[in-house]
C-alpha cells in the first residue's frame, strides 16, 4: 500500500469494493444487451466513437485500437510493440510509475494495453463519478508515455522471463516452427513478444519512435459503453485523443502467402500429440464469408454439435476436444483445425479429420444441419459477444476495424438466414479441397497419415 492516511485508505477500500461488486453484477445483464442501441459520436475535433449508453450500473467501459500492431516492429526489433504496451501505465506526463499507479488506485480505475499482430489495443473501466480523473489518466497514457529507464528494464525482464519459459514448452516451440513454415519471411512468422536477443537492444528512443508513428487519429477505433451521454463523450474523446497526429506513418505490409501442402513435425517425447491443420480462409468482406462461417460451425466450430467432435471424440474417443475456426487477419486468412490425442493414435486422428473434411467438401451438409447451425449462431451472438459492458465495447471495436457498419448487429441474423445449402457446399469445396499444412508435435513415429497426398 502506498503512503496514504487512514481516511484515504478507507475511501480507496470502499471504491475498490464498489467496483468489484459492480463488475460481478455485469454478467447478469446479458439479456438486456441482446439489442444494443449504438450511437456514432463524433467530437468537435473529429474523433469518432461508437457509444452504447447504459445507466444500469455506474460504470464506463472504454475500448480502443490503433491499427498497426507487431507487424510494425522493425526487423531486428521484434517485441517492440509488446514492450511498449507494458509501459503505458508505468508513468506518463509528470507522473512516474509509482505516482501513476497510485492515482489509478485512487480513482478506482482499471487500465490495460496489449499488442497483437494487427493492432495495439487499450481498455479502461472506471466509476462514472470518477470519469474526469480517469479519462485524464488515459489521456496521459495515450499521448505522453514516459518510457523511463527503470520501468523499461523491469517490464523487459518480465517479458524475457516469459519467453524463456516458453522456450521450454514444446507446444510453443512447435507452433513457432509452424508459423515460420507457413509464413516464410512475412512479419506474421515472428513472435509478438520478440526474442530475448531482440528485446535486449530495444531503447526508449525506439519506443518513442514507434509510438509517434503508430498512435494517430486516422487509425483509431473507439467504443464506449456505460453511464455517459454523447455530449460528455465528445469532450472526453477530444481530451484523450485530440492531440494525437491526424494520420499514422505505418510501414507497408504485403498480404501473406500461406505455404500449404506441407507437414511440419516437431519431435518431442510427449505422451500426447498436438495436431493442427491449416486450410485457406476468406476475407470478411468476401461474398462467400457467411456461407464459410456456417460451414465451419458445422465442421468443427460448433464444438459439441460439430462433425469433427462427433467423429473424433464421440465415436472413437481419440481426443477430449477437437475444433475448427475461421481466422481472419489483416494480411492473411485461414481455416484451422486443431486437437490433441494420444501419441500412438495421432495418425489415426489425422486420418479421421481428413475423412470428415473430405466428406464435407464432397457432399456438403443437410437442411437439418444448416437449420440447427443458423439457430445457434443467431441466438448465441448476444451471449458470446454482448454479455457485459467490456465485451460490448470489445465487439464494437472489432466491428469498426472490420468495417462491418454500425448496423451490423441488426443485419447479422438476416445475413446468416439467407445462406443456402448450395452456398455452404460451394464454400466447403472452395476451402477444404486444398491440401493443408499439417503440424504434428509429439514423439517420433513416422509420417502423418495422408500428409502430402491429395485429400
Amino acid at each position: 500500500m502506498r503512503n496514504v492516511d487512514m481516511a484515504d485508505r478507507l475511501s480507496l477500500a470502499l471504491t475498490t469494493l464498489l467496483l468489484a461488486l459492480v463488475l460481478l453484477v455485469l454478467p447478469a445483464l446479458a439479456p438486456a444487451r441482446a439489442a444494443v442501441k449504438i450511437q456514432e459520436v463524433t467530437s468537435d475535433g473529429g474523433v469518432t466513437a461508437w457509444l452504447v449508453e447504459d445507466y444500469t450500473v455506474p460504470i464506463v467501459a472504454v475500448r480502443f485500437a490503433f491499427t498497426g500492431g507487431s507487424v510494425q516492429d522493425p526487423a531486428g526489433k521484434e517485441g517492440l510493440s509488446n514492450l511498449m504496451t507494458g509501459l503505458f501505465d508505468e508513468g506518463a506526463g509528470d507522473l512516474d510509475a509509482d505516482a501513476f499507479q497510485e492515482r489509478l488506485d485512487e480513482v478506482g480505475a482499471e487500465m490495460s494495453f496489449d499488442a497483437r499482430r494487427d493492432a495495439v489495443y487499450g481498455s479502461m473501466r472506471m466509476l462514472a463519478e470518477e470519469r474526469e480523473a480517469a479519462f485524464d489518466l488515459l489521456r496521459l497514457a495515450v499521448t505522453q508515455p514516459r518510457f523511463d529507464a527503470g520501468p523499461i528494464e523491469r517490464i523487459r525482464a518480465q517479458i524475457v522471463t516469459g519467453i524463456q519459459r516458453d522456450m521450454r514448452d514444446p507446444n510453443v516451440l512447435g507452433r513457432d516452427q509452424f508459423a515460420r513454415a507457413l509464413y516464410g519471411d512475412h512479419p506474421y512468422a515472428r513472435r509478438t513478444d520478440g526474442t530475448a536477443e531482440s528485446l535486449a537492444g530495444l531503447t526508449a528512443e525506439d519506443l518513442r519512435a514507434l509510438h509517434a508513428r503508430t498512435f494517430a487519429r486516422g487509425n483509431l477505433s473507439v467504443a464506449v459503453v456505460g453511464a455517459i451521454d454523447a455530449d460528455a463523450l465528445k469532450v472526453e474523446l477530444d481530451r484523450v485523443f485530440g492531440d494525437l497526429p491526424a494520420e499514422p506513418r505505418l510501414d507497408p505490409v504485403e498480404k501473406a502467402r500461406l505455404n500449404l501442402a506441407q507437414e511440419v513435425r516437431y519431435a518431442y517425447p510427449l505422451p500426447q500429440a498436438t495436431l493442427q491443420l491449416v486450410y485457406p480462409g476468406l476475407e470478411r468482406d468476401d461474398p462467400g464469408f457467411f456461407a464459410a462461417f456456417l460451414m465451419n460451425h458445422m465442421l468443427g466450430g460448433g464444438t459439441f454439435s460439430s462433425r469433427l467432435f462427433d467423429e473424433v471424440r464421440e465415436k472413437r474417443g481419440l481426443a477430449y476436444g477437437v475444433g475448427s475456426s475461421l481466422v481472419t487477419s489483416d494480411y492473411s486468412d485461414m481455416l484451422v483445425i486443431g486437437t490433441s490425442t494420444r501419441a500412438d493414435r495421432a495418425q489415426e486422428a489425422l486420418a479421421v479429420i481428413r475423412d470428415v473434411v473430405r466428406e464435407m467438401a464432397d457432399s456438403g451438409v443437410s437442411e437439418e444441419e444448416l437449420a440447427r447451425a443458423k439457430t445457434y449462431l443467431v441466438g448465441a451472438y448476444a451471449i458470446n459477444n454482448l454479455d457485459s459492458s467490456s465485451s460490448v465495447a470489445r465487439t464494437l471495436v472489432e466491428l469498426q476495424k472490420d468495417k462491418r457498419g454500425i448496423d451490423y448487429i441488426e443485419r447479422r441474423a438476416a445475413l446468416i438466414e439467407a445462406v443456402t445449402l448450395d452456398e455452404v457446399k460451394a464454400a466447403a469445396q472452395r476451402l477444404l479441397t486444398a491440401e493443408p499444412a499439417v503440424l504434428v508435435i509429439g514423439p517420433e513415429g513416422g509420417e502423418a497419415a495422408g500428409a502430402g497426398k491429395d485429400g
